[in-house]
């Protein structure tokens, strides 16, 4: 397939684009321990390699009838396979949704239902949990799918297996005309209003990870190592569109082994590390840059943008360190820290890539809402996803027409600076590491446990949140909350505790 010279990139075209100026180069290397994970073996891909097993991906795609603009949804780990599945949906026309890793069949069937999605597509095997019988039995509740497909060994019956369909023969297919304002991800986001699904086109994505790229000063051609599961828009923004602008190669790793990361880095020659904030000022402490000496470059997500401010400097001159603002699935910006080490001042109004040149490209507008919370609005920002329409379809406030998204995070404006500061997050909202959702479902969920049973979160610094709880018996719990095919996280609630000495 062939974009027009004068057409706005997708993600499969930036791709393509590297291909034709090396196709021989490395392209992605899988995590060192995915043997463990997905109990197949590591594979290190040229772009070369990577585009036989595309094209090989969407004549399959094209030939199963899957329809142009049908939703496939993508539950799968932080390996090659990721990559390659995405960007041959993209080229069979079809629109991704990513489903995070630790959903379960509740999560699963919603999700699945409120996109409409035709086709699943997962790995047998996560880290010992069997996700191609969870696709399964979700598909079974999703009147929608027609098609499943998963990666590794020993696949359910109705099936198919994908690692079969890459390594045989296949025609080359006749593809869907490229088009970057079509939609090219479906992503899912909690607000107060409850879940909600939200689409995003190729340009959208593009402005994301554009943005972030300038803002970080990433060189051409990094060796980037990405510690983020790919379930959001923020994990692609921050990884896999670096990577294709770059031209460089992208590193995966399944979050967290901390001493397999080191030896990845090292392997690899990483300069760029992609991983959640806390956790990477936390490593940079321990003395991970001293035995990374070829890290130049650490990108840090705050999925609670809130700690930011409070958070300690980065004392760590041999390599740079770019805030991540998250807010949820509704778009981000990004801050590279100066010599000093402490988060740049955040200005209301429009804001460029790179921020600190002042006639760079509009990245998007920051600004506070008449309700005191931080608003987005920009290229990336999709706006119409969160606001209630009229008839017409206009995104509404008060019955005004909106172009912007309020992110429920209470803001004020500094009174002596100006400087935006973010001071909570979403009221009845809670986000444990990248999983948000309602306060009031805890309740609703320990009601199921009957009497006297209690689950809650706490304040953690490292995720934003942690679930806690309490029953008369822990064990009958657990299997409770799986019978209902909850989150792992709900589950792991009623763990059993050491008794003390």
């Amino acid at each position: 397939m062939t974009t027009p010279p004068n057409a706005s990139p997708t993600l499969d075209g930036l791709f393509q684009r590297v291909l034709g100026r090396q196709p021989e180069a490395l392209a992605l290397i899988d995590p060192a321990d995915k043997m463990r994970v997905t109990g197949t073996a590591p594979m290190r891909l040229s772009f070369a390699q990577a585009e036989r097993a595309i094209a090989a991906l969407t004549a399959h795609f094209i030939e199963y009838g899957l329809p142009a603009n049908s939703v496939i949804a993508v539950q799968m780990p932080n390996t090659v396979e990721f990559v390659l599945t995405m960007l041959a949906a993209h080229r069979a026309g079809l629109i991704v949704a990513l489903l995070p890793q630790l959903w379960r069949q509740a999560d699963l069937t919603i999700a699945l239902n409120r996109s409409g999605a035709r086709a699943i597509v997962t790995s047998s095997k996560i880290d010992g949990v069997s996700h191609a019988d969870l696709a399964m039995n979700a598909a079974a509740e999703a009147f929608s799918i027609r098609y499943v497909g998963g990666f590794g060994q020993d696949l359910p019956e109705g099936m198919v297996s994908l690692d079969d369909v890459m390594a045989a023969d296949f025609a080359e297919p006749v593809t869907v005309p490229a088009d970057a304002r079509r939609a090219a991800i479906v992503t899912f986001d909690v607000t107060a209003d409850g879940f909600r699904a939200v689409p995003r086109s190729h340009l959208h994505l593009i402005s994301g990870g554009l943005s972030v790229f300038l803002e970080s000063g990433l060189p051409q051609g990094a060796t980037l190592l990405s510690a983020l599961l790919p379930s959001s828009f923020a994990s692609l923004a921050a990884s896999l569109v670096p990577w294709l602008l770059s031209g460089g190669v992208l590193a995966l790793h399944h979050p967290f082994d901390i001493e397999v990361m080191e030896r990845e880095i090292n392997a690899a020659a990483c300069d760029v590390l992609v991983a959640p904030a806390p956790l990477a000022q936390r490593l940079a402490e321990a003395g991970l840059l001293d035995r990374t000496p070829t890290l130049r470059h650490v990108l840090g997500l705050w999925r609670a943008p809130e700690q930011v401010a409070s958070s300690a400097a980065w004392d760590h001159p041999q390599a740079t360190f770019t805030d991540l603002y998250l807010f949820g699935e509704a778009g981000l910006f990004g801050a590279r820290r100066a010599a000093d080490g402490l988060p740049a001042t955040i200005m209301p109004g429009a804001h460029g890539a790179p921020r600190a040149v002042a006639s760079s490209s509009i990245a998007g507008e920051i600004l506070i809402t008449p309700k005191g919370t931080l608003g987005l609005r920009g290229p990336m920002v999709p706006a119409v996803a969160y606001a209630p329409t009229s008839e017409s379809g206009n995104s509404l406030v008060s019955g005004k027409a909106i172009d912007y998204v309020d992110t429920g995070f209470a803001a004020r404006l500094d009174r002596s600076t100006g400087a935006i500061c973010i001071t909570a997050p979403p009221i009845g909202i809670m986000a444990v590491g990248g999983y948000r959702f309602l306060s009031q479902d805890l309740s609703e969920w320990a009601k199921r446990l009957g009497q006297n049973a209690m689950l809650t979160a706490l304040p953690d610094r490292l995720s934003g949140y942690r679930l806690a709880g309490r029953t008369s018996d822990n064990a009958r719990a657990r299997d409770a909350f799986t019978e209902l095919g909850l989150n792992p996280l709900m589950v792991e609630a009623f763990r059993d505790r050491p008794a003390a000495d």
